[in-house]
């Protein structure tokens, strides 16, 4: 491996730097956008039946509730709002949800850069290893063998080294950006759900 990256020459240092940051940005958002992390199992009940239990629930109970997840955190904007007007309400629940999807979204965009700027540092390689090849020409027309395959061997692995980190990191990001998404959908609608019923039971 040593060796490749040492054929590769130095514009392959570049992307390595840029494949450990994308590895590690990849693992550290599967641990944190795991679904029994963002909306834990059976939530929505214990909260919706804590409520009616204790017909409501104090500044104490709703701020643990808005620690605990992100899921926690749309219930309880909403739960803040239960009485008025329904218009307030989503607007409080689609305050909360943008904050947790800024905080749900967090380092997708530098995933995203990688992944966009990757092929293009790739292409500089392959720039630099062509200039390695013209250089391998003398004037005579003869040219340095071990030049001519220092160049082809900087443009080819430093072109395959770019789509190697630019696909999984394309990849990746698409799935985190859809995978928030759904969680974002999933939680409005959840928590309106509860809402509409809580107002319901308290009219009746």
């Amino acid at each position: 491996m040593f060796s490749i990256l040492l054929q590769a020459g130095w514009p392959i240092w570049p992307l390595l730097l840029a494949s450990i940051v994308a590895m590690a940005l990849i693992f550290e958002r599967l641990a944190a956008l795991r679904r029994s992390r963002v909306i834990p199992p059976g939530l929505l009940q214990r909260v919706a039946a804590e409520y009616q239990q204790h017909g409501g629930m104090s500044d104490a109970a709703l701020s643990a509730l808005e620690a605990q997840s992100p899921f926690g955190r749309i219930l309880a904007a909403g739960l803040r709002n239960l009485g008025c007007q329904r218009e307030i309400v989503r607007e409080a629940i689609d305050e909360a949800a943008d904050i947790v999807d800024h905080e749900l979204g967090r380092y997708l965009t530098t995933l995203g850069t990688i992944a966009s700027a990757s092929p293009l540092m790739g292409l500089f390689g392959t720039i630099v290893g062509m200039i390695e090849i013209f250089g391998s020409q003398s004037p005579g027309g003869a040219s340095d063998p071990l030049q001519l395959a220092r160049g082809i061997s900087i443009a080819l692995y430093n072109t395959g080294f770019g789509l190697v980190i630019a696909i999984p990191s394309m990849i990746f990001w698409r799935h985190f950006r859809a995978q928030v998404s759904g969680f974002i959908l999933e939680m409005e609608q959840q928590t309106l759900r509860l809402i509409d019923i809580l107002q319901t039971k308290r009219r009746g």
